[in-house]
């Protein structure tokens, strides 16, 4: 690889992502050291190895920071291939258990809403640029499910949606051990179980 100049270039990933990653990577690592009223953007950049105006030339603000560390936990879900509900649902099982079981993700998703009362705009901003979209995401498969008879007419989507994500996210919560194999799937199943149609 060679720059404009003609000089060879660094493989690799672009130093621009590399130092948003190592911000991001710096931001969670602040979180967790001095909770979300202890973060400060200048230590977030010296943590990272990056000037000042490298980090607000990414993010304008504290809270811009904050939302984009929060979500760099999340990965993103994966997008409907459109042949069957229960293997577009399971394989966005599969990501929520794995976010679930790490331990990072864990601990700042506890302190951002044990701390929510505190900072009800950054925990609804979190809502809805984070939470909501893969949320979305889930419902568009079950309303397609709905729509193709593969699913009750009945069916209440967001009930449906709140225990697939819930039941997923609790184990998580309430269990460090790696989910067996499978246990995506038992999980959809299960819901299957009450809403796919007879």
């Amino acid at each position: 690889m060679r720059t404009e100049a003609g000089r060879p270039g660094r493989p690799g990933r672009p130093r621009s992502e590399r130092a948003e990653q190592a911000i991001l990577d710096a931001t969670v690592h602040a979180i967790g050291d001095c909770g979300v009223d202890g973060v400060r953007c200048e230590d977030v950049a010296a943590r990272a190895g990056v000037g000042k105006a490298t980090l607000y030339r990414r993010w304008a603000c504290k809270e811009d920071l904050l939302i984009a560390a929060f979500a760099s936990l999340a990965a993103p879900l994966p997008q409907p291939r459109g042949e069957s509900v229960r293997e577009d649902l399971i394989a966005m099982a599969e990501v929520l258990a794995e976010g679930a079981m790490d331990p990072r993700y864990a601990r700042q998703f506890a302190l951002l809403h044990g701390e929510g009362e505190r900072y009800p705009r950054l925990l609804a901003r979190y809502k809805e640029q984070v939470i909501e979209p893969r949320r979305e995401l889930i419902r568009s498969v079950l309303r397609r499910g709905v729509a193709t008879g593969e699913l009750r007419p009945d069916t209440d989507v967001e009930i449906a949606m709140l225990a697939l994500t819930g039941a997923v996210m609790a184990r998580g919560k309430g269990d460090t051990t790696p989910a067996a194999p499978g246990f995506a799937a038992r999980v959809v199943d299960a819901l299957l179980r009450g809403i796919a149609a007879r």
